[in-house]
């Protein structure tokens, strides 16, 4: 894989900044299920995404955890590089949901980039304010739409991502993803059997009625 293949903006930077990222950018794979960076614990780098999926989330003191957004092919990740921005604190987590290979553009490199490039500066500036908009959406989200709605969106959403409608996942994980609790989860599933919406098996949701998932969504 080439680095220059997935950097956004690479046309717009001179020789010599390519240069810098090309030698210093550092290529990485991650089994499904590693934990890549671990909050204010890491200053990973700016990540990108070659292959699969990564899931960035956080985790409260009690261990709740909820997503905030998935980096899929060709997705950039600063946020896991927080550290190298004066003020900023975020306990971001980030794990691979597929195996998935990645570059790593080290913190000091991409902050001297940073600094010394208009071009780049405003490219950093415009992927924090894209990543904290999706992060304020999900906040709204769970302050203002109830349960049933979130996990319709949720199912339809890795219907999506999957290409499926059988999705092998528990009711721990949709939890997770959703920050609510597995026995919140498990009930409003039941009520998706009942009504016909879903056909719960042990580790699979099958969505059975897509249109009246869609339809709970716009029901407002």
């Amino acid at each position: 894989m080439e680095f220059s293949n997935y950097f956004p903006i690479w046309d717009k930077l001179d020789a010599q900044q390519q240069e810098v990222l090309r030698s210093s950018a550092l290529e990485r794979t991650a089994k499904k299920g590693t934990l890549i960076h671990r909050g204010s614990m890491d200053c990973l780098g700016l990540v990108i995404v070659v292959s699969g999926r990564l899931r960035a989330y956080s985790l409260s003191p009690d261990g709740k955890e909820v997503t905030l957004y998935r980096l899929l092919e060709r997705d950039t990740c600063l946020l896991s590089a927080a550290c190298m921005m004066s003020g900023m604190q975020f306990e971001l987590m980030i794990e691979a949901e597929r195996d998935t290979a990645f570059y790593i553009v080290p913190p000091d490199v991409f902050k001297n980039l940073m600094n010394s490039s208009a071009v780049i500066a405003n490219y950093a500036n415009e992927l924090m304010a894209t990543r904290f908009s999706e992060v304020m959406w999900l906040m709204e989200q769970i302050m203002w739409k109830s349960l049933d709605k979130r996990i319709a969106g949720f199912l339809l959403e890795e219907s999506l991502l999957e290409g499926t409608k059988i999705l092998k996942i528990t009711h721990e994980q949709i939890a997770n993803h959703l920050g609510s609790a597995r026995e919140v989860v498990t009930r409003m599933l039941k009520y998706f059997q009942s009504e016909g919406l879903v056909r719960i098996t042990r580790g699979t949701v099958e969505i059975t009625d897509e249109k009246r998932l869609g339809d709970l969504l716009d029901d407002e």
